[in-house]
């Protein structure tokens, strides 16, 4: 289990995912890459992530479908 792979792709949706917009397979895709990319470069393998979540694809559309309501700070 990585808690470093988890903690990544929470907050990668939380600053990449806008709430605001309809989901589409082009986009869901863009955005899978995106994670996947930058993830790479902070030296974060792709199965420290994937170990967590049954499907990246299925993730970002949830998180698209069904936003997480902002905290106040």
């Amino acid at each position: 289990m990585s808690a470093r792979g988890i903690d990544f792709l929470d907050q990668w949706i939380a600053n990449n995912v806008p709430r605001t917009m309809k989901a589409d397979v082009l986009l869901v895709d863009e955005l899978t890459h995106k994670l996947i990319a930058d993830a790479k470069a902070l030296g974060i393998k792709r199965a420290e992530i994937d170990e967590e979540v049954d499907s990246l694809y299925r993730t970002i559309l949830n998180a698209i479908e069904h936003p997480l309501p902002d905290f106040p700070k």
